[in-house]
């Protein structure tokens, strides 16, 4: 999971959210500590140096995003594993999300509205747009 600041962060999701090709996972906004965190895949803190953010790995113990409760994308809601007892949700529907894993934080992007984790190159490449957009304003004042 790769934490940022509020500010960067929102500007990345617009840039990932814009971006033709690959999408933006689920996303945490952490309330009243000005920072949000995105989900990326497992093994990621490894190589991760991005200045201003920090990525933690979890050794297991974080999300768990099951990709057959999601939606397949192809809006028939199909489990590649076959059947299950319950359906899975189909886009469209209404379905309850996943409560947010840590109390004082809410979803921005939720399971199930963004892919299942974004890419850490394609993310560290919108942290860095998002950095040069917030510094080029800031100079502006």
């Amino acid at each position: 999971m790769v934490s940022v600041p509020a500010r960067q962060g929102l500007e990345a999701v617009d840039i990932l959210r814009r971006a033709p090709g690959d999408g933006v996972g689920p996303v945490l906004h952490v309330e009243g500590g000005g920072t949000l965190v995105f989900v990326v895949p497992a093994g990621t803190a490894a190589g991760w140096d991005v200045p201003g953010s920090t990525c933690t790995e979890t050794d297991g113990r974080g999300l768990r995003l099951d990709p057959r409760a999601m939606p397949d994308g192809d809006g028939d809601g199909a489990d590649p594993d076959g059947p299950q007892e319950e359906a899975p949700a189909v886009k469209g529907q209404d379905v309850a999300l996943p409560a947010p894993p840590a109390e004082g934080c809410d979803w921005l992007l939720p399971p199930g509205e963004a892919d299942l984790a974004t890419d850490p190159a394609v993310l560290r490449r919108a942290l860095d747009e998002a950095a040069r957009l917030i510094e080029a304003a800031d100079s502006c004042r």
